[in-house]
Order: C-alpha cells, then structure tokens, then sequence
C-alpha cells in the first residue's frame, strides 16, 4: 500500500534535523511503482523531494541513488550542462529508507509520445553524451561498478545461457542473440560513464523564451557505473520515430571517437530486456511473470525473422579487397589515403569507400591491360628482355678506341634477301661489351649491306679480309680491353 504524503513528510523530518516542514504534496515519479513520493516545502522556502521504497529491493535501488549523488562532486556538476538533485538528507534502511534530495523543475517526455524532428529528441541526446563524456574516474574513486567491453560481453554471454537454460526462448531469437555475441566488432567500444538505463522520462526540459526545449535536469543516477553506453540508448526501441534525432543530438554533444555499432548494441540491449524479465520470472518462480515474458519473445522473434543485429557485409568487403588485390602493383603519385585507417569508420563511409575502391581497381586495370597491349610478346609471357643503353661517349668506361662501343648507324644498310638479322649476334657482342659491328669485324651487321656494295653471296670471298688472322687477333685485343675496362680491371693486368 503506497504511502501518504503525510507519512512521508513525517519522515523526512528524521532526515532533516531542526528542519520544519510547511508544505507537502504528491508528486509523480514515473518510478514504476518502485517509490512512494512527495513534494514538501520547508520553512526556509525550500522545495525537496522525499522519496521511500515500497520493497526491500527498492531500498536497495534508493541507496545506489544516494551513494551516485554523493559521487558527483560539485566539480563534476561543473562538467554538466544541467542540474543534478543534491542530496538534503537521508535516514533509515531496507524498506524504511528515506531519501531527501532537492527539487528541479522541469517536465519529461515519455519515450513513446517522443516526437521527431529538431527539439526534444536532440537536446535528450545531447545531454546522454554529456554525462558520458564525464570522466571515469569518478566512478573508480567512490567503488562504483566498473566494466570493460570484454566483461560486458560476458555479462550478456552469461544471460543468454540463462535465458536458454529455461527452454523457452526460441531457436532462431536465441541464434540471432549468439551471433551477435560472436561479432567481434560489435565489442569494440570504450567504456563510459553511464547511468545504467536512462530514458527520456529521466531528463528533465523546459522551454526558452522562443519556445525552444533544453534540458534543465536528469535524474535517476542509481545505476552510475562504467560501462557500454548503448546501456543508456537502449529506450528508443520505444521511440522510433525520435531514434534518429537522438542519435544526431548524442553525436554532436559526443566528445569521444565516434562508436559505429553504437546503434547495433542499443538494440540488442533491448531485446535481451524481454529475457531478462523471463530469467527474473523463472528463478522467482512467477509463473504470470514467465508467461508475459514468453508472450513479449515471441512476439519479437517473428518481428525480427531474417533479421540480424550486425548485418553481414564481409561478403562485400572480401569482393572488394580480392578485386584490389587482382590488380598488379603500379607505382603513381600522390598521397596515401589514410581514410581507412582507423578502427573507428561510418558504416555509410564504408560504403562509399568500397564503391570508391572498385572504381579505382577497374581502372588500374584498364591501365595495365593498356600498358600489357603496348608491350612485346615476350613482356606479355612475364619473360623481360632488354639490353643495356649502349655507353656515350662520355661515358666514365667507355672505350677509348674507335668503333670499340660506339653505337651503330644503319643508315644506308638495307636487310639482305633470305638471312636474318643478327639479333643474337648482336645480343652476344653487347654481353662482351663491344658493338655488333667490332664484334663482326667490319661494321655491319650480319645479314645486313650497304646499298653502295653489293652483297656477299654463297662462295664469295671478301678480299678486303685476306688477312683474317692478323685482322682477328687485333679485334680480339680490343674486345678484351674493352670489357676489361668495363668492369674496372686494367689491360695490362694490373
């Protein structure tokens, strides 16, 4: 039975000490039935609320406020853009425990009657970033709660085998919440200060001159600890029409890396709500309890059949980087894009990237089919062949004698009918470092004449080289000398 506000007043003068009380009315938490409130007025003009538990385990919850409200400071009150309650006084344990805080004025937004657009929705979520953004250790200094992702993880690991433990949960909502659990990228975030449940009946408003909202309070702080901050976004399942207001309202009051599966986490966190209240009903053994909670998950599973927490995209990704991967190296200036280089990325960036990416790779293939075309047929096999540039004249090993290196001019030399050109003679004098012409004793190269001499048929005898062995020893001398030189060894053995 709910307490009168008389009963109330009356005890909070226990609370407060040499403290009259003029003035008491009720006053509506929204508490869910979890408190008895009312609003009473002191003699020095002050306005409190006084706040008991209706159970035992909501004496418990109203010492957690107490024990957060004495945790915020006044200079981490600084820090917020809004009011806290401030703690007047307290008394009592257990069922009989009497909270006294200070009173803000303001009125709150139920999550279902939300609305949408510029307002309401942002301001709220601008003031969730706000507490987020507080620094940790406040938390750590006073022994509140703390978790990392990978114990937040454990934690909801923990609840799912619970949830499976009673056998009422169904096989494809118990497989969608283990497949979010084993997405390694959904468990990526850091740790903040949360309030453990805010919803926008937690935040108090209040209209400007112009009529524009802002947030002037925010109230229910019992479960102050750090942890996921998804924890707090949870209640938008119960506003959708506002959810995407809130989340631009939390990302521009956001002083922390962005968190791209924020969304994703939020929604599971709600969902996993429903099997809690079913493990609450089982291991208390409510039977009305089990059966609603059977109801609100069955219900859910056919809401979100061939739906997944974490859409699968690896399929586009892995395309994507085997494309990449297909196109042979080219070297090209210009920056390094860096764009993707963080763990931190939109999903809506990656799509842009992805799309970016192939585009990219078509071209440089497009590039290399282009530069393969160009290319002889033994570059188009994968076997490279080319010689090394001929020296200049000015060249620090070239040869001193003439003809030795210099290049050929076949100028005036046409090919003759049915030999062919000496490539490979060529190819052969060039490893020797001595032209094709030294190499072949007269200039030209073979299969080659000049058009003012006549070719040398079959059984014709050069008579200009009669004396082939004088003539070939001196050529041999100079070939010699002149690799020698190329490869830095003197020619008189030095």
């Amino acid at each position: 039975m709910a307490r009168s506000p008389l009963i109330l007043a009356a005890s909070a003068t226990a609370a407060l000490p040499r403290t009259a009380i003029t003035r008491v009315s009720i006053l509506t938490e929204n508490a869910g039935g979890r408190f008895d409130t009312a609003l009473a007025r002191t003699d020095d003009g002050r306005e409190l609320v006084v706040r008991m538990p209706a159970g035992d385990d909501d004496g418990a919850d109203l010492a957690a406020e107490a024990r957060a409200l004495h945790a915020l400071t006044p200079g981490v009150r600084a820090l917020l853009p809004f009011a806290v309650p401030e703690v007047a006084g307290e008394s009592g344990s257990g069922a009989q425990r009497v909270l006294v805080v200070g009173h803000i004025d303001g009125y709150r937004i139920d999550p279902a009657h939300l609305p949408k657009g510029p307002g309401y929705a942002p301001a709220i979520g601008a003031a969730l970033a706000a507490v987020h953004a507080l620094p940790v250790s406040i938390v750590r200094t006073d022994g509140l709660p703390v978790r990392s992702a990978d114990q937040t993880r454990d934690d909801v690991r923990r609840l799912l085998d619970r949830a499976d433990a009673t056998g009422r949960v169904s096989d494809g909502l118990m497989l969608r919440w283990r497949r979010a659990l084993e997405v390694d990228d959904l468990w990526r975030f850091e740790a903040a200060v949360v309030l453990g449940g805010a919803t926008s009946s937690s935040i108090l408003l209040t209209d400007d001159d112009d009529g524009v909202p802002h947030v002037v309070g925010l109230l229910d702080w019992a479960g102050l600890n750090v942890g996921d901050p998804a924890v707090d976004l949870r209640w938008l399942a119960s506003a959708p029409l506002a959810t995407d207001d809130v989340y631009a309202g939390y990302a521009s009051g956001a002083e922390r890396s962005p968190d791209p599966l924020l969304r994703e986490r939020a929604r599971l966190y709600a969902e996993l709500e429903f099997a809690r209240w079913l493990v609450h009903g089982h291991d208390a053994g409510e039977a009305d309890v089990v059966a609603d909670a059977v109801a609100l998950l069955d219900a859910l599973a056919e809401g979100v059949r061939g739906d997944h927490i974490v859409p699968d995209s690896r399929s586009d990704i892995d395309d994507a980087l085997a494309l990449v991967e297909s196109v042979p190296p080219l070297s090209a200036p210009g920056s390094v894009d860096t764009s993707m280089q963080t763990d931190a990325y939109d999903p809506e960036a990656l799509s842009l990237y992805l799309s970016a990416e192939r585009d990219r790779a078509a071209a440089a293939e497009a590039l290399a089919d282009a530069l393969a075309a160009d290319q002889d047929p033994d570059a188009e096999t994968g076997a490279l062949s080319f010689a090394p540039p001929a020296p200049s004249s000015t060249d620090e090993f070239s040869s001193p004698e003439p003809g030795a290196t210099e290049p050929i001019d076949l100028d005036g030399w046409t090919e003759t009918p049915g030999t062919a050109p000496g490539l490979a003679h060529a190819g052969a004098a060039e490893q020797a470092n001595v032209s094709p012409a030294a190499a072949h004793g007269d200039g030209a190269l073979p299969g080659w004449a000049r058009h003012d001499e006549p070719a040398l048929r079959n059984g014709d005898v050069d008579t200009d080289h009669d004396d082939t062995d004088h003539d070939d020893e001196e050529d041999a001398a100079r070939a010699s000398r002149a690799a020698l030189r190329r490869w830095g060894v003197s020619g008189d053995g030095a």
